[in-house]
């Protein structure tokens, strides 16, 4: 009996692929990333329309949309409902081995056999995560079944706290520069400001040191993900494993006063990278600029290994175009966030309009409309100027929700996350409490700075 092909999905948290050097950024970030995708397929427009993670990954790992899945918030209350099924389960009722590592806490881990974890937090998560998944990547190839991996990276996920040698790789010496104040809005947004100083260089005044230090995470995150490639060929089983890099979202660094984040529906948070690599099945040097979207992996991913399935996926397989066959894209698409803001929106491949459904937490107007053609970095808003835009496309966006409600008996889930900050009163009480729910492993930054001062 013929084994069936492996499944290793790398899933790159806040990776947005404009700062990727596959991606053709100014800086040499992902060395390792662009010669592996050099054997595979790349996705040049592919996006994550819900953010942040929760609802990324619900989709990513179920092939639905937000209303398939139900799901929008990153503090989503309760389980992945029952009216949808995971990847992993599928794959387990196939006969694999299925693993994640670094992803228990999430609605859509549901379904794998084993779950591990890594220290996620401060400095050295990509080696920490390495510690933990060249061993089960060794256990898994040794069994006589095919595996399912999944490793959630938490590189350049802030804090941006790359090890020694990358913190200079793409910056000088004037970070403390007092004539330089351009993170002085950071430092004065106080939901933010307790976080940004756990981790911050103290005095630090140049935000194109924090960027740099971003961009560093990514080549650190880039240098350590080579390991696995390399342990992959080692074991000889590279022909026969499907591998797929992408992410869950991506991320705000000083654009649109977001401050080193993934809120705000701008592109730098809903683009991010993918790639495909299985020798024989999926064309090797291919860059394709159609439109794809993060539920249309599930569904390529079932095609590509053959697995049977009466599932109605929301997304669509990519597979037709490794056949160099049409595949119509969906070049219109809703958009969600339920981070720190609730919001959502509807993007063309011109236009994209933006409806905050509750105060705006930078004070922002409540409607923006950009358009992508002639304002790329979506800085400055025509909604006041073309009302008749808006409203075109307002009308489009709630006509894609009552048809998404028909078709599943569901509200939109964006219209009944009510409760998705844990509070009534706004989106924080406190900076502090915005300082202690930002992220869960925050309180561990400022015990990695002491390690750091440490080791130097």
């Amino acid at each position: 009996m013929i084994k069936k092909p492996n499944l290793l999905v790398l899933g790159i948290d806040s990776l947005w692929s404009e700062h990727m050097s596959l991606y053709g950024y100014g800086r040499l970030t992902t060395p390792h990333i662009d010669k592996f995708a050099l054997g595979g397929a790349v996705f040049e427009n592919h996006f994550s329309p819900s953010i942040p993670t929760t609802p990324g990954y619900a989709s990513m790992l179920t092939g639905m949309d937000c209303f398939g899945t139900d799901i929008v918030a990153l503090r989503h209350k309760g389980v992945l409902g029952n009216h949808v099924t995971t990847l992993a389960e599928i794959l387990d009722k196939n006969g694999y081995l299925t693993t994640c590592i670094g992803f228990t806490g999430n609605p859509s881990a549901r379904g794998f056999q084993t779950y591990l974890d890594y220290e996620a937090w401060g400095e050295y998560k990509a080696e920490k995560l390495n510690d933990v998944v060249i061993p089960e990547l060794k256990r898994l190839a040794e069994a006589d079944q095919p595996f399912f991996l999944f490793i959630r990276h938490m590189d350049p996920h802030s804090p941006y706290l790359p090890p020694q040698q990358y913190q200079r790789m793409f910056y000088g010496n004037n970070e403390f520069d007092p004539d330089n104040e351009s993170l002085k809005q950071v430092y004065e947004f106080k939901p933010f400001a307790d976080y940004f100083k756990s981790w911050f260089p103290d005095g630090c005044t140049d935000k194109e040191y924090i960027n740099a230090q971003y961009d560093g995470a990514v080549t650190y995150m880039d240098a350590c993900i080579q390991n696995i490639f390399t342990m992959i060929a080692s074991l000889g089983i590279a022909e026969e494993t499907l591998v797929i890099v992408t992410s869950d979202h991506g991320e705000t660094l000083d654009e649109h006063d977001c401050y080193y984040d993934h809120h705000g529906l701008y592109e730098c948070t809903l683009k991010v990278p993918l790639i495909f690599r299985f020798p024989g099945k999926v064309p090797a040097g291919k860059r394709y600029s159609t439109y794809s979207q993060i539920q249309d992996i599930m569904p390529t991913i079932i095609e590509l290994l053959e697995i049977d399935t009466d599932i109605e996926f929301n997304g669509r397989s990519l597979k037709p175009l490794f056949r160099r066959e049409e595949r119509i894209p969906d070049t219109e698409f809703y958009l969600t966030e339920c981070t720190w803001m609730r919001k959502h929106g509807w993007r063309t491949p011109e236009w994209k309009l933006i409806i905050a459904l509750e105060p705006d937490f930078h004070f922002k107007p409540r409607v923006e409309l950009y358009n992508l053609l002639k304002d790329p970095k979506e800085l400055n808003n025509m909604a006041e100027q073309e009302p008749e835009i808006v409203a075109m496309l307002e009308g489009r966006m709630h006509a894609h929700i009552e048809k998404r409600e028909r078709e599943t008996g569901r509200m939109n889930p964006i219209y009944t996350n009510l409760d998705w900050h844990g509070h009534s009163t706004g989106p924080f009480q406190s900076s502090q409490q915005a300082y202690d729910t930002l992220y869960l492993g925050s309180r561990k930054v400022a015990q990695s700075l002491q390690n750091r001062e440490v080791k130097k």
